[in-house]
């Protein structure tokens, strides 16, 4: 392949990924120093760039030129926070997501699917109850958080006060986009598992906690089966609205998800893969995702959709997992 054609094929790919105000030749004009006609010949292939140009682009654009050099090999491209590299934190890990909804959001009829594996946390955060068990869980279990040493779960805990904010924007961004959710009877199962485990240990430091999350978990489980009832996207203790973001709710009897989120974002598409419980890596080569939306397509049309229509199948999913809560919360007694 001549390098020229590598480069315009680098820039078609970088196109793709603006937003749609955004000018790609005044981005690299800007970002380069130069003037829009000397961006142009870049961008139309008339000039080569040199490396230390190739390196800005793709440093500020997240943008690997090597898939355009060597298209013929078997490597695709994941870009994502690697949390090794610093002291791993739920604020950067809030921040990542509010930058990536922010990215969707951006798009006009962008769509999300999202392959449940467990209750997705834009819904746990519209609980504060239930959003600070999770971050008392994901901070001792999965970040190791030594302040958490020892410490029992308080509802109420100031530690988790100035991250609530953060979970209110993700919520109003996750909520503002059309979805389309496959979910399996086993994705409440997580969330149960992971109370039942610190409850064995007696980590809560009242029980009075612990009813109070199930009783939660059961305000969910009604703000789903509504939300899904309408098949449109509304904000727990808001009124759904009819020209709210449409909302789809398959369920499928076989396959168990593994929380990949997709987007359609006007002529291109993401998927971000999920990793270590709270990552993602995220890549828009577009086989992958050829191949991606291809298995979506192919997992809905054998999967049942209960939003919207299908009440019998809806009320006996939201049925199973009330039933499944109630036999935790019974032994409590």
């Amino acid at each position: 392949m001549k390098l020229p054609h590598a480069q315009v094929r680098f820039f078609q790919h970088i196109k793709a990924q603006l937003l749609p105000h955004q000018s790609l030749v005044e981005e690299v004009a800007d970002l380069l120093g130069l003037s829009t006609d000397s961006a142009y010949r870049r961008i139309r292939g008339e000039k080569c760039m040199d490396l230390n140009e190739v390196q800005k682009v793709g440093l500020h654009f997240r943008v690997s030129i090597d898939q355009f050099l060597f298209p013929q090999t078997e490597a695709i491209l994941f870009t994502g926070r690697q949390p090794l590299q610093e002291a791993p934190s739920l604020e950067h890990w809030l921040q990542d997501m509010e930058r990536q909804l922010e990215l969707i959001n951006g798009y006009a009829n962008a769509h999300i699917y999202f392959i449940v594996k467990d209750i997705p946390v834009f819904y746990h955060f519209q609980f504060p109850e239930l959003t600070e068990f999770k971050f008392y869980f994901w901070m001792k279990s999965i970040l190791h958080d030594d302040k958490l040493r020892g410490v029992k779960f308080k509802i109420g805990d100031a530690r988790y006060r100035p991250l609530h904010e953060a979970c209110q924007r993700l919520v109003g961004l996750y909520n503002r986009v059309a979805t389309t959710e496959i979910w399996n009877a086993e994705s409440l199962n997580s969330t149960l598992r992971q109370i039942n485990f610190y409850k064995e240990f007696e980590a809560f430091d009242s029980e009075d906690d612990l009813h109070l999350l199930y009783a939660r978990l059961g305000e969910l489980l009604n703000y789903l089966e509504a939300q899904a009832e309408g098949g449109t996207k509304f904000t727990s203790g808001q009124a759904p609205r009819p020209d709210g973001p449409a909302y789809q709710l398959f369920i499928n009897e076989l396959i168990l998800g593994d929380n990949t989120l997709a987007a359609e974002l006007g002529k291109g598409r993401i998927t971000f893969l999920n990793h270590s419980v709270l990552y993602f890596v995220g890549t828009r080569d577009e086989g992958f995702n050829n191949f991606m939306f291809a298995n979506l397509d192919n997992l809905m049309k054998k999967s049942t959709l209960i939003s919207g229509s299908g009440e019998k199948e809806r009320t006996q999913f939201f049925n199973t997992l009330r039933h499944r809560l109630h036999a935790q919360t019974l032994a409590l007694r």
